[in-house]
This record gives structure tokens, sequence and C-alpha cells, in this order.
């Protein structure tokens, strides 16, 4: 039996609107479809117990709504897939419209350091309530342990079926997220649509034989890590684990070589520059004349590179160099050994983790068989899609909740 929160009395209406899913997408494109059809029935359909499970526990608890980019085109550029498509998409609806969304029903925004955009209580729970209390306002049901196992066309209506039951309705947006697994995409497959292959996106990289994992807990302001052997390169902040390695540089990492690090069975090695994009040069630079101010100091006491003490005392022991001697006496072999060890240190990755709660796919509805001026299918009429079901992901930073958000409210308004 289908638990249902009849939040507010309804109005009768012809009309009937089913959204497929209680997550973020789904939510915001039942608001959308209330809004812009007062006078329909909108019901959002959760197979679980659980409602906005992602929004939840986003950023630590925080919820990352969105990203501090306001330029539609750079704001694309993001998305490892579907950023074509969602640039036409943010001309309905992007980061500014996200924000004046939620400032309008009293949700105030801030901006960090690295653009990452959080309501100022730092509670997630802030986001949850807001559209809740939206749902409640607009008369929308919510039926919570109502899984759709089926959609059936039939004359100018969608059959689903929700706990053997059939019910029709007029337009349905499905809205269910990722899956790990391709048939859990059956049910939509089987009206003809094509999909792609999922797999694992913003994950982390184990490293079991790696010492560095002594330094759990560990972080740097900016790495660039580049996948051996591929073009794979990104930056950012790089933080390590009891597992291995994660933060920004890592997770942008596996988002952008989300297909190709799955092709090679996540067995591969990465270079670690722990300084940024400091160039060999520049490196030479620096050390010729920190050895002119510091030349007496000790290696061990004096970090020219203002690097955690505990990663520099693991570098240089790791390339074993000498800390107790004074930098005058380093040589340039042992310049050497810094500059590869610092600028190019190498890793061994065997395998991933993944955060179930935070789980994002690459993969899911082809794009191609999307009208992304209306979510609408293009195989199926009166089907539509929002969020992560489609084959869209962004790296981390807000990008999933703002295409999660884009297409929802896209899915929602159109009716046609």
């Amino acid at each position: 039996m289908s638990v249902e929160l009849d939040l507010i009395s309804l109005k009768v209406s012809n009309k009937r609107i089913a959204i497929i899913g209680g997550g973020a997408a789904g939510f915001f494109a039942a608001i959308s479809a209330k809004q812009h059809e007062p006078e329909a029935s909108v019901t959002i359909y959760e197979k679980s117990n659980k409602l906005l499970a992602k929004v939840k526990v986003s950023g630590g608890g925080r919820c990352n709504v969105t990203h501090a980019c306001f330029e539609k085109s750079a704001l694309s550029k993001f998305y490892p897939r579907g950023g074509k498509q969602l640039r036409k998409a943010f001309d309905q609806f992007y980061t500014q419209d996200t924000v004046d969304w939620f400032t309008n029903r009293g949700v105030e925004l801030k901006v960090e350091s690295d653009n990452r955009m959080f309501p100022t209580t730092d509670n997630s729970q802030t986001i949850i309530d807001t559209l809740m209390e939206e749902c409640k306002r607009l008369g929308i049901r919510i039926a919570l342990g109502s899984g759709v196992s089926q959609i059936l066309r039939q004359p100018n209506l969608l059959s689903l079926t929700i706990n053997n039951q059939e019910l029709l309705f007029d337009k349905v947006i499905v809205a269910t997220g990722g899956s790990p697994k391709t048939q859990g995409f059956d049910w939509i497959k089987a009206l003809g649509h094509t999909i792609q292959d999922p797999v694992p996106s913003l994950f982390t990289f184990n490293m079991p034989k790696e010492k560095i994992k002594a330094l759990m807990g560990l972080s740097v302001p900016n790495a660039t890590v580049r996948v051996q052997k591929t073009k794979l390169m990104q930056s950012g902040p790089l933080l390590i684990t009891h597992w291995g390695m994660s933060g920004p540089a890592i997770l942008k990492t596996s988002a952008w070589g989300a297909r190709l690090l799955s092709d090679l069975g996540y067995q591969f090695a990465i270079h670690v520059n722990w300084l940024g994009n400091l160039t060999e040069a520049d490196f030479r630079a620096k050390i010729d004349d920190h050895m002119q101010q510091y030349g007496k100091r000790l290696i061990r006491n004096k970090n020219p590179f203002l690097l955690p003490q505990r990663l520099w005392d693991y570098l240089i022991e790791k390339v074993a160099i000498d800390s107790d001697k004074p930098w005058l006496e380093i040589g340039k072999k042992g310049v050497n050994k810094l500059l590869n060890v610092l600028l190019n240190d190498q890793y061994e990755v065997s395998g991933k983790t993944t955060f179930k709660e935070e789980f994002v796919t690459c993969g899911g509805i082809s794009l191609a068989e999307v009208d992304f001026k209306t979510m609408e299918s293009r195989v199926c009429s009166g089907l539509y899609f929002a969020g992560e079901v489609l084959d869209i992901d962004g790296i981390t930073g807000g990008f999933n909740f703002q295409a999660a958000w884009t297409t929802g409210f896209i899915a929602g308004k159109h009716s046609e």
C-alpha cells in the first residue's frame, strides 16, 4: 500500500500530472508544473519512504544549492556530459533564476571562496523545508512508497503501473535520478528510449599500496592531478584520506574521465603536482632564491613552498633527501629529486570509492531523444525528463543541483 500525504485539498481538474521521483529535480518539476497550470492535479510518486535524500546530505549536510557562475556559456562548460544541451536550457532557467527563486521564498544564499553557494543557515533542512512548504502551499500531493514499474502509451494518455495499480495521466515527468546499473532504466527503455550505459562519476581514488594514506586528513589548497597516458588533468584542492585521495582535484578528474577510467578498470597511475601549476623554471628560480636567503637553515625546518609540514616531511623522505642538512648542501641531485617529487609525484590507483547518498552517474537517457526546449521525449509524447536520469552530469561544486533545478523547471513548465 502506498502512503499518501495529502498536503492540501485539491481542486478537481481534468489534467493529471505525475512526477516520478521525490528528489531535487522531481520537486522542482512538480512545483513548476503546478505554478504554470494551477488547476492541474500534480502528484509526486516516490518509491522509498524518504524525500530529497541527496539534498539532505549534499555539501556535508549544508546543501550546495548551485555555483556562482552567472554567465550561461561559461556555466555549461562545467558539465562533462550535457553541457551543449544545457546551454540552451539555461536560457529558460539558470543560476540567477535559482538564486531569485530561493530568495523570493526567504532563503538567502551565500557565496564561498570556491564559488559554491549555500544557504546562509548552513543547513540543508532549510532547502528541504522550503520545497516542502511550496508543495503544501500549491496543493501538490506526495505519495511515498509508490514505485512505478511500467509506463504504457494509451490514446492521448500515459498509463503508470504503481504498486500493481494502473493509473492514467496526461503528462508524466521522470525524475528518478541515476541508476548504477543499466537494468534500472529497463522500464524507460521499453518505450523505445536509448540508454547510455551508466558508470560512476565524482568518485575518489583508492590507493591501497600507497604509504601516503598515513597522512589522512591532510589537504593542500591547489594541486594538479594528471592521469598517466591520458589527457586527463585537473587542478584544485586535494585531500588525503585513509583510502587514498579525494577533494575537488580528484573528483573533477573522475567526472571528466568517468568512461575512460571505467574502461581502465579503475587501475591506473596519477601524477601529482603538489604546487598546482608551478613550472620547472619557476621551481628552480624559487629554490635558487630560497638558498640565497636561507641556505644555512635545515631543509626540514624551512619549507620554501609552504606545504603542510607532514606532507613536506613525507615527500623529502620519499626521495631520500637528508632533511637534517642545510639547504646549501642539497646539491644538484637533491634539487632534481625535490623537483620531481613536488611537480611530478606518482601514485598507483586501484579502485574507487563512491558515497551512496551522493552517488552521481555518467549515463542515462540519450540526450538526442529529448527536446531541451521542453524536456519532452522525442520518442513518447507526454513523457518528460528532469535531473540525473538524463545523460547529464556536472563536476563537483553545485552544478548537478543546478541541472536539476533547470531541467525540472522546464519539464514542469511545458505541457504541449
